[in-house]
Parts: structure tokens; sequence; C-alpha cells
């Protein structure tokens, strides 16, 4: 199959200069247009984007929802396939892709959820246990859009809207390091905080005690995180430490509520 498909990718990035080519060349040449959407890249995301054959515009970050939805409206097919900066399509999943395109089966759903799997910087493939979620990431935007969440970016159908899901799996390059995990889980947990105070929420403090251990086992054995091994146990902690963050954050901001009410 050489003809490129009538599907419109989309993916936003802010200074992804080491990673942005992985997800662009998984999907260039076979699909209609590549969109990075770029919030202000201080390295080389743009030029290589552009290097690649991606069209780039820029728009100022909104947040993870709305900015994906300005994608979506950049967009000039209805069929679309969402991919983030540390995302790629696997070689399995692009021919089951294409299948579904050369035989029409894609239109039997409004969406199509794929496994999303987590890959490290030592590895080359995602292991066979690796941490994965279902995410809609093809899908007719015409049945469904991103939501307007700040924080959370997911595609809502609307009602009515058929939704199945692929068989083959997409590769997540969650973390170019220890570093950046951390650093990320920290900034991640501020913006679920403001999410939380915004809706309201609030946290019992009781789980000031419970959030890391119970964390860590969901990640240690229902993430399968060790059958890592040693890296497994670091992701581990690392995990329990985000959300025990989370929890500490909200904490702290009702002790500065109470201090601004004196």
């Amino acid at each position: 199959m050489t003809d490129r498909l009538p599907l419109s990718v989309f993916i936003i990035a802010r200074d992804e200069a080491d990673r942005i080519s992985r997800p662009i060349e998984s999907v260039i040449g076979w699909v209609d247009e590549v969109i990075v959407i770029d919030s202000g890249s201080s390295d080389d995301t743009v030029a290589v984007a552009e290097g690649l054959g991606a069209r780039v515009l820029h728009n100022d970050w909104p947040g993870y929802g709305p900015q994906k939805r300005f994608g979506e409206d950049q967009c000039r097919n209805e069929w679309l396939l969402n991919l983030d900066a540390d995302e790629e399509v696997t070689p399995d999943l692009k021919a089951e892709i294409q299948a579904k395109f050369a035989d029409g089966s894609y239109s039997n759903a409004d969406g199509w959820r794929v496994m999303i799997r987590d890959m490290y910087a030592h590895e080359n493939t995602p292991a066979p246990w690796a941490y994965g979620y279902h995410q809609i990431r093809l899908y007719d935007r015409r049945k469904g859009r991103f939501s307007t969440s700040t924080v959370h970016d997911t595609v809502r159908p609307d009602e009515g809207a058929t939704i199945a899901n692929l068989a083959c799996t997409m590769a997540h390059r969650s973390i170019r390091s220890l570093d950046f995990q951390v650093s990320k889980y920290n900034r991640y947990s501020g913006m679920q905080v403001e999410d939380m105070r915004s809706r309201g929420r609030k946290l019992p403090r009781w789980r000031l005690l419970s959030e890391f251990p119970a964390s860590f086992l969901k990640a240690y054995f229902g993430r399968r995180y060790r059958k890592y091994g040693w890296w497994g146990f670091i992701l581990s902690v690392n995990y329990a430490h985000a959300r025990f963050l989370r929890v500490a954050k909200a904490f702290e901001a009702e002790l500065l509520d109470k201090r601004s009410e004196t």
C-alpha cells in the first residue's frame, strides 16, 4: 500500500528536539499530513520537525486539552491520529491502521483505542509486561474531541459514538532520564493540585500517611514494575513520591489559605 491515508496526524511539543523525530518518522509518508503544534521551543524542535516534512504551527500554551483541541482544528482531514512527542507508531500498528483504511473497516467505529506501552531509554522495544493504558487516538473528530481540561488530555466521544480497540500497541518513551522524570512529576503534581482546587475537590489528610505505601505497592505489583528488577524498584519509589507530592501540595495550599484568612 503506497498511497497516503486520508488521515491527519497532530503532535503537541515544546523543547522536544531530541525526541520529536521518532513520532514524525513513524508516520511521515503514509498519512496525508503531519502537524506539530509548538508552544515556544527554545531548542531545535521546530527545525527538526520541519526538516522531516511536518507542518509546524505556533500556539502559546493554554493547557493540555486546549492545545490538542487547537491541533484538531488545524487538520484538514476528519479522521485524526494523535501522538505525543514521546510516542511513536510501531510497525505493527502502522500495518494495522493501513489495513483498516485499505478495506474500509476503520469506519466500523467512530474512534479507536490504542494500547500505549512504556519504553525506557535503555530499551529498543517495550517489554512484554510494560505498563500500558488504552486511549482513543485514532478517531473521527465529528464524533468526538479532546476534553477542555488543562491537565487531562483525553478524547471525549459524543453520545452514541462507537468505540473499538486496535490490536497493536504504540510505544511510549515516557522519560528521558530519572532527572527528567522527577522534574516532570514535580511539575505535574502542582498542575493536578491547581485543577483539583479549581473544581473544589479536597483530599483527606489521612492520605498523607497512606499515599506513598499504597502507591508504591500499586506500581511495584499492579503496574508490574517488579519485573524490571532494581530499575522497577526505582520506578516504583518515584511513582509513589509523585503521588505523595500531590497530596502534600494540596495540604500546603490549605495551610496557605488559612493563613490568608487570618
